[in-house]
């Protein structure tokens, strides 16, 4: 890793932590620090790195700034009964252009991933959600992206890159190793009929704000996440006021830290980042505040994983195969060890695609098929496949 592409956090957290209890989470990360240095990186299994970079965002300059902020608010946070080792790697800060930045961020993720450490970004606008996105190119593998958001954030082919068409670069830009994009919380009024049809005849899937309210629902997409960005405009205005792109619908507190929660519970998700913080807006720092917190369940579901999925072998599950009067059989896998169920698609030929074997779903899912009704999370699946 180029460590010259970070500096140190600010003096002022360092100093916050020390005047801490002694088993608070700052007590137990390894900062990078002026004073003592990059961090040792042999056995950190999470890092956590900012990004100064908001020039990718549209109607909200300022975002990555203040991310002492955040991490204040983090670090004074007593851990759960957590195993694993973390390390703060300090900031990135702006490139000559944006694409330096993106750069940058591109290379520490892909380093990071090589060596089983699990990035956690903060700051920035959500366009470094493309950056993040690049980073898994070198390990030759499709990747399936969960963006939490109140928009689709596709814009047009003509837009430059930014927080509002971003997607549409992941979706074409080569080498194109997207396989699926899911949006959680969107909110039809921010977002065209063209759009919500285009995200259709992609076989994406698509959550609106209300359907999600029940959040056990997001669950299995997590599970099925490679990466995972959450744009804090899709949390309410009232909880979070730090975002220029704000609106007064959007998740609670609560639902947007369960939410965290599964993704770090997924076996799966090897990225997670939190973007479109804007401190000039941020009340009594509510925020950062909430950021923090976020932060906090995501790494508590890391340090729950049940690893029962893909390291487990199929000895481990339940099999129920449901018949379909038109369709080819669905066989479902239960969990012996967490109760979570999969179903799965037979018709993989191509090694690239031998990962989506398996699709997370809920035991919903398996009753629609006893229904003799076709899951949509299957069917999109397989029309990605065929």
């Amino acid at each position: 890793m180029n460590i010259d592409f970070f500096t140190p956090i600010e003096d002022s957290v360092a100093t916050h932590v020390v005047l801490q209890a002694s088993s608070v989470l700052g007590r137990k990360v390894q900062l990078h620090t002026a004073q003592d240095g990059f961090p040792d990186l042999s056995d950190v299994s999470i890092a956590i790195l900012g990004v100064k970079e908001d020039r990718g965002t549209v109607n909200n300059l300022g975002s990555g700034k203040e991310l002492h902020e955040i991490r204040k608010y983090l670090y004074q946070l007593f851990p759960g009964n957590w195993h694993t080792h973390i390390a703060d790697l300090g900031n990135i800060e702006n490139g000559n252009a944006i694409e330096d930045t993106y750069f940058a961020v591109k290379s520490s993720v892909a380093f990071l991933l090589k060596n089983n450490i699990l990035p956690i970004i903060i700051g920035g606008g959500q366009d470094l959600t493309y950056a993040n996105y690049r980073a898994y190119d070198e390990l030759e593998q499709t990747v399936n992206l969960v963006a939490v958001d109140s928009r689709f954030d596709l814009g047009s082919l003509e837009d430059e890159s930014s927080s509002k068409s971003y997607v549409s670069r992941i979706i074409m830009e080569e080498p194109n190793n997207l396989f699926n994009f899911s949006n959680v919380g969107y909110q039809t009024f921010f977002n065209s009929q063209e759009e919500i049809s285009l995200i259709d005849k992609l076989y994406f899937d698509a959550y609106r704000l209300g359907q999600v309210k029940d959040v056990t629902l997001v669950e299995p997409v997590m599970r099925d996440a490679d990466v995972v960005s959450i744009d804090i405009g899709s949390i309410r205005q009232s909880e979070a006021p730090a975002n220029k792109n704000a609106s007064p619908n959007g998740f609670y507190g609560e639902e947007i830290c369960a939410i965290a929660r599964y993704a770090g519970i997924s076996d799966k998700v090897t990225s997670f980042g939190i973007y479109e913080y804007n401190s000039k807006l941020d009340s009594n720092c509510q925020t950062a505040n909430l950021i923090a917190q976020i932060i906090w369940y995501f790494i508590e579901g890391v340090n729950s994983r049940a690893k029962d999925y893909p390291f487990a072998t199929k000895e481990s599950y339940q099999k129920f195969t449901v018949l379909l009067n038109d369709d080819d059989p669905i066989n479902f896998y239960k969990s012996d060890k967490s109760g979570r169920w999969w179903m799965e698609i037979n018709l993989i030929s191509n090694n690239k695609h031998k990962r989506h074997a398996l699709i997370p779903c809920s035991y919903r899912d398996y009753e629609q098929a006893l229904q003799q009704k076709t899951p949509e999370r299957w069917y999109k699946a397989l029309q990605k496949l065929v």
